[in-house]
């Protein structure tokens, strides 16, 4: 059993963030029931990379484990299908512009009469509220006016986006994290809730440590590349063979990095406040030393003295590392067509409940007769009267 078995999340969400959100719950045990376009479904299925037999990759990434079902939000018939749904749903999720689903009726207020019990999640890029509610974002912009952006990139340098969509992916976990939470005060209540979760607001939740420093020195983070602001060393160094290492060291760590890269362990540097006023000096010795070894020399002798270190793979490397292989992080998943794709697990590992593996990707809409048959009670006649309307 897993541990989500028995809730039922119907699914209004698009693209990125609330779908990787639904696909983790998905994966946990939760029935998703994801409401799609007829025709054309999410956007995300026209998205490159696609697999060979025109799958989208990117659409494989992030909805797995779901039941696709084809509905029409323009039709009131197929508006009836999505308010029949919430009435039997525990969550739903969405992230429609603010007001839409309001002129459809399938907002908050409304479809809290037709379930009272029901959790509802509102995704948006700012929020329902305050001056930029109306504005559009995409995940650089939740980059760049969070702050992260303006934190990433080579001292000196302009400001840099990190390699994936973070603001996306971010907003997804907490978007998972909100509905668990709502579940779980649903639980003791027996009402339901609503979140109004803004993809801005979360990503400026995680400036955190850069906060920290805001708040207690009056201190705006400069760009550092690799180094840290407030750790010395903490930081990546190219080696003898054009690798990169980074290596992060405590005050504990001090001598043993010293005598690991055959250099002098100079007491006067034994403290990280003397290191971070002495940075230039200390980044100068280890780069030195670092350039003398290659990557393979020099991780061998940092594990040998266990001063944490980690070498800086590429993807194809990352993706192929024996840890990666032992962790059993690469799955397969079943695609529509009856073959299967590489898939990234869930990372958990449970005892006491089954453990989340990558599961089947649907077809568009191949849910829709089965889900208003056995879910809803519609009958064959009414199925078929709302395809032939458009409806569905």
């Amino acid at each position: 059993m897993k541990p989500l078995a028995g809730v039922t999340i119907l699914d209004l969400s698009r693209v990125l963030a609330c779908p990787f959100a639904t696909m983790v719950l998905a994966e946990l045990g939760a029935e998703v029931i994801k409401v799609e376009q007829p025709g054309s479904g999410d956007e995300t299925r026209g998205f490159e990379p696609f697999f060979p037999g025109g799958l989208s990759g990117y659409f494989a990434a992030c909805n797995r484990g779901k039941k696709s079902v084809t509905v029409n939000l323009r039709h009131e018939a197929g508006v009836q299908v999505v308010r029949d749904l919430a009435a039997r749903a525990d969550a739903l999720v969405e992230n429609f512009p603010p007001g839409t689903l309001a002129r459809r009726g399938l907002d908050w207020p409304s479809l809290k009469a037709v379930n009272p019990r029901l959790v509802y999640l509102s995704c948006t890029g700012f929020g329902q509220s305050g001056p930029y509610a109306r504005r559009k974002g995409y995940d650089t912009v939740f980059q760049a006016m969070s702050g992260l952006m303006s934190l990433t990139g080579e001292r000196g340098g302009g400001p840099v986006k990190p390699g994936l969509p973070v603001a996306d992916l971010a907003s997804g976990l907490w978007v998972a994290i909100a509905l668990l939470a709502l579940l779980q005060g649903r639980a003791r209540t027996g009402e339901g809730g609503y979140c109004d979760f803004s993809m801005f607001d979360g990503q400026v939740a995680l400036l955190t440590i850069a906060a920290a420093r805001w708040f207690a020195l009056g201190e705006v983070p400069p760009r550092l590349g690799t180094e840290h602001p407030g750790r010395v060393p903490s930081a990546s160094f190219r080696c003898a063979d054009g690798r990169f290492l980074h290596i992060t060291a405590s005050d504990q760590h001090w001598r043993p990095l010293c005598r690991a890269l055959g250099l002098p362990a100079d007491e006067s540097l034994a403290t990280n406040a003397a290191r971070l006023a002495r940075r230039e000096e200390v980044m100068a010795m280890l780069a030195g030393a670092l350039s003398r070894l290659t990557r393979a020399e020099a991780v061998a002798a940092l594990d040998a003295a266990d001063v944490p270190n980690g070498p800086v793979l590429s993807l194809d490397e990352t993706l192929s590392d024996p840890h990666t292989a032992a962790r059993g992080l690469v799955g397969r998943a079943a695609r529509p067509d009856g073959g299967e794709v590489p898939a990234l697990r869930i990372p958990y590992r449970f005892e006491g409940f089954d453990s989340p593996e990558p599961a089947a990707l649907p077809g568009l809409g191949a849910d829709t007769e089965a889900v208003l048959r056995d879910l809803l009670g519609y009958d064959p006649a009414r199925i078929a009267a709302l395809r032939a309307e458009g409806a569905i």
